[in-house]
């Protein structure tokens, strides 16, 4: 299903870019460094490698997303909607045939897919952006596709307006899905 979006609505900052990508990656340095020799090893591998350790960090993604939540529990309004607003435009510029083609899943399968692109941070997202075969066939992080939105319902009681004029949702960014 596509909608109408305006790609040109609200952009992020590069400050709040760089806050996202910090928050990150501070929540997963704090698991220490067997999840960092995951991530790596991600980033390092052949894109055509079958292997059962590329699901070895979906045993961390818990972890991550309950020190991403700590990190941000003191965030105000804004700044949380900033944050979803970063991840909005992520998930919205990786909406891209060519990599639902390597993660593959439905509708809903490909968002949680690209949630955990997101969720690796940004050396993994850059990469699968420049190559989508970098990316993990069937790899999901469904919590992540909202989670500053979540954190500000929990928060402050209602869903952040953005104002992007985005859909995170698949099959939306008309660019990434020629005809």
């Amino acid at each position: 299903m596509t909608t109408t979006v305006d790609p040109a609505g609200t952009m992020p900052t590069a400050a709040d870019e760089a806050r996202l990508w910090a928050l990150i990656e501070s929540a997963w340095k704090l698991l220490g460094p067997e999840p960092a020799a995951l991530r790596r090893a991600l980033l390092d591998r052949a894109p055509d490698a079958e292997d059962d350790e590329l699901y070895a960090i979906d045993g961390w993604l818990d972890r991550f997303l309950a020190n991403l939540h700590d990190l941000s529990a003191d965030l105000s309004s804004p700044e949380l909607t900033d944050l979803d607003r970063v991840v909005e435009r992520k998930l919205y510029d990786i909406d891209r045939v060519e990599i639902h083609e390597v993660t593959d899943g439905s509708d809903d399968g490909f968002l949680y897919a690209r949630g955990f692109i997101v969720a690796l941070g940004e050396q993994f997202y850059e990469a699968v952006k420049a190559d989508p075969a970098v990316a993990v066939l069937d790899a999901e992080c469904e919590a992540m596709c909202y989670f500053f939105a979540h954190l500000h319902q929990e928060r402050f009681g209602s869903w952040p307006e953005t104002g992007s004029g985005i859909s995170r949702e698949s099959v939306n960014n008309r660019a990434g899905w020629p005809d």
